[in-house]
């Protein structure tokens, strides 16, 4: 894992109240070069309420005066989907770099508004995929990264509209949930498929007025094919695997990752780095990433917007109607 070498002081600013900014904050607590300047969200006592239990230094009403007065190099936008674009516009308007919880936009179109926005204000913005952050990805990534073999990525995805409508989501992000939720799976494809998306065949289409099976392939130039499979309102697991003629990682739970080798039958794990067990997985390398960033420096591996929308594109051509 990467670790910082800078003594130059990074000023984090939040917006957003919730679980997530919690997580975050936490995350960037850890750094030694992270001040937490300041947050804001619509309710000002949670919001006054975490900074006091996180120390957070500075509690603002509104974007425009958190960066007064923090000054912050880096924001993080935690905020609900249908609010995303609204607050990233707003903070488009500053001259800090913007971390922006996935997914960035309700669908496909309100992604790419807000990467249009992002440009027009010559902002840098990437996007919290933390599972491309695991210890658990990076040890397939960086195992498999000099074998120039074909992959085969195998992907499945359980989701649950019925209990999404339950915990109170608004119709709009439940009619468009494979953007909500699914891209945490989908995103793996662009994770670990190589070259460009050359093809997407539907096997078992979307049927919004009936969900059950999706499924589809995945194809890419580089000769890489995926596996994508779904079952809606119905019991499954979450898990990736990726296969070569070497080498089979498996991915389950996502969090865990587990090696086979050729002609042996038995999975061999591989332990998770500490700090996805200290903290919600993927969150402390990503806000480090985030910080290096922020300061200028590369951040290799640190998504952008576009290859967010590169993943949310792929779950438009699975379920499109």
């Amino acid at each position: 894992m990467e670790n910082s070498n800078s003594n130059k002081i990074c000023k984090v600013a939040f917006v957003g109240a919730g679980y997530m900014a919690a997580e975050h904050i936490k995350a960037f607590r850890d750094i030694p070069n992270v001040r937490l300047a300041g947050i804001c969200s619509r309710s000002a006592e949670r919001a006054g309420n975490m900074a006091k239990e996180l120390c957070v230094e500075t509690t603002c009403r509104s974007i425009a005066e958190l960066h007064e007065r923090t000054s912050a190099e880096l924001v993080v936008i935690a905020v609900p989907e249908m609010a995303v674009r609204r607050v990233a516009g707003d903070c488009f308007q500053y001259p800090w770099t913007c971390l922006i919880e996935k997914p960035a936009g309700y669908d496909v179109a309100d992604a790419e508004t807000i990467s249009e926005l992002a440009r027009a204000t010559n902002r840098r913005a990437f996007v919290a995929l933390n599972r491309r952050h695991y210890s658990s990805t990076r040890a397939v990534f960086e195992d498999l990264s000099s074998d120039p073999a074909p992959r085969f990525i195998h992907v499945q995805d359980q989701e649950d509209l019925i209990a999404a409508a339950k915990a109170g989501q608004p119709k709009l992000i439940l009619d468009n949930w494979m953007y909500a939720n699914s891209i945490h799976l989908i995103d793996y494809f662009a994770m670990f498929g190589r070259g460009d998306v050359t093809e997407v065949q539907r096997v078992f289409a979307w049927n919004p007025a009936s969900p059950g099976i999706v499924a589809a392939k995945v194809a890419f130039s580089s000769g890489d094919v995926g596996l994508y499979q779904a079952v809606w309102n119905a019991p499954g697991p979450w898990s990736v695997a990726v296969t070569t003629q070497t080498k089979r990682w498996e991915l389950r739970p996502l969090e865990q990752a587990a090696f086979q080798r050729y002609g042996e039958r038995k999975l061999e794990p591989v332990h998770p780095h500490e700090w996805d067990q200290r903290f919600k997985p993927g969150l402390r390398r990503q806000a480090e990433l985030a910080v290096k960033a922020a300061l200028g420096a590369k951040a290799v591996g640190l998504p952008t917007l576009e290859d967010a929308l590169r993943s949310m594109r792929i779950a438009q051509s699975i379920y499109r109607t």
